[in-house]
């Protein structure tokens, strides 16, 4: 397919979006370059994925790598009461896998010739006839199309939208993962073949297995993978919290072994108190837990020019539908599949692909806030309710 043969295109932003957008450029012909602001590959960062179908696509129709090879399964849904007894159980199954191990595979289809680290997009100018990049080590690109795929911090969106703020949804999600084999085996027999839920009063927490760190998926040698979902007024209380160890503010997240010792503390004697005994039990076994501030984010557009946001650039979902990775991957293909029916005019295929991509962020942010607000508000969060299933398009789907 070489419907944009000859035409470069620049994607900012190296994560798993981004790479997903590269790999498709590519087959229609473009030269593509990605742009990556860290100045290491991002491997291991970030902790569970629940595999949605549009998210693993690419390795279902074109990759080397099959997904069996990097996915665990599960076959229940469970809710798991205040002393271990189920709430709900039913057949439902569900694949998941690492954010470490989704880049993996997605770099090494990519390849790093044009993979470029180190590499931060501090500003951008675009023309009838091309966009001109300019990034903080002197660097200046031009391309014929721009993806920006940068994040919950996209450099375009605060350029484009400068009035567009992250709207903190009151609560934030502490994660982390503990190896399989590290927990009791009643624990590993009630968790390890479900996607498990525990709900109290206020809050609630989702755990389930990934691939281990080496990219294991046999059981016994994944992790254990959560967030726990807990409330935090805005103002002081939160900005202490999200203070780090070294004094940074981390706005969006904190990192693992960068939260105040205190806050960890506080957390693994809150979960013998809240959550049932398996999942308290994980939380305490973890050495790092780390924490995401839940926020909204929002655009108005999506396209401006040869200029494209996708995923958290555009719109950053809570994660209660696991649908963020998944509604990158959806505004890439869809903008692969624009592209290949046009003859090569950039500018049409983003006016064209941008009112669905548009409408479907705009539903995902809706839904998921109503769910939080089920969890952390209303306490109306029911055990098995079919509305509050993992999906992109809707519940389940």
């Amino acid at each position: 397919m070489t419907t944009c043969a000859g035409q470069r295109a620049a994607v900012v932003g190296g994560s798993i979006g981004g790479l997903t957008a590269a790999l498709l450029l590519d087959r229609l012909g473009f030269t593509v370059d990605v742009y990556e602001r860290t100045p290491a590959e991002l491997d291991n960062r970030g902790g569970g994925i629940v595999l949605q179908p549009i998210t693993g696509r690419w390795f279902e129709e074109h990759s080397g790598s099959g997904l069996d090879q990097l996915c665990t399964t599960t076959s229940r849904l469970r809710y798991l009461g205040p002393d271990d007894e189920l709430q709900h159980d039913e057949e439902a199954p569900h694949r998941y896998t690492s954010w470490g191990t989704l880049y993996r595979a997605l770099l090494g289809d990519f390849g790093r010739e044009r993979y470029h680290l180190g590499e931060h997009c501090a500003g951008f100018d675009q023309h009838d006839d091309g966009v001109e990049l300019r990034f903080t080590t002197g660097r200046v690109e031009r391309a014929d199309l721009v993806v920006f795929a940068d994040g919950i911090s996209s450099t375009a969106r605060r350029a484009l939208f400068p009035d567009v703020r992250r709207e903190y949804a009151g609560y934030v999600g502490w994660r982390g993962t503990v190896p399989e084999d590290q927990v009791s085996d009643g624990t590993r027999e009630l968790v390890s073949d479900a996607l498990t839920y525990g709900v109290a009063p206020g809050t609630h927490m989702v755990l389930y297995p990934i691939p281990g760190l080496d990219g294991a998926v046999t059981p016994g040698r994944r992790l254990l993978n959560y967030v726990w979902y807990r409330n935090v007024p805005a103002g002081a209380a939160w900005l202490e919290l999200v203070t780090d160890v070294g004094g940074f503010v981390g706005e969006v997240s904190v990192h693992p072994g960068r939260v105040q010792q205190r806050f960890v503390d506080e957390l693994r004697a809150a979960a013998a108190g809240t959550l049932p005994p398996a999942m308290a039990e994980v939380v305490q076994q973890t050495e790092q837990p780390y924490l995401q501030t839940v926020m909204d984010v929002r655009v108005p557009r999506m396209a401006i020019g040869r200029v494209a946001l996708i995923g958290d650039a555009a719109f950053a979902a809570r994660p209660h539908a696991a649908a963020g990775t998944a509604k990158a991957a959806a505004d890439a293909w869809a903008l692969h599949d624009h592209l290949a029916k046009g003859d090569g005019d950039v500018p049409a295929a983003l006016r064209a692909w941008e009112p669905d991509q548009l409408a479907l962020g705009n539903q995902l942010i809706d839904r998921v806030a109503a769910m939080g607000t089920r969890s952390q508000v209303t306490n109306t969060w029911t055990p098995g309710d079919p509305a509050l299933r993992f999906g992109l398009y809707a519940p389940g789907v």
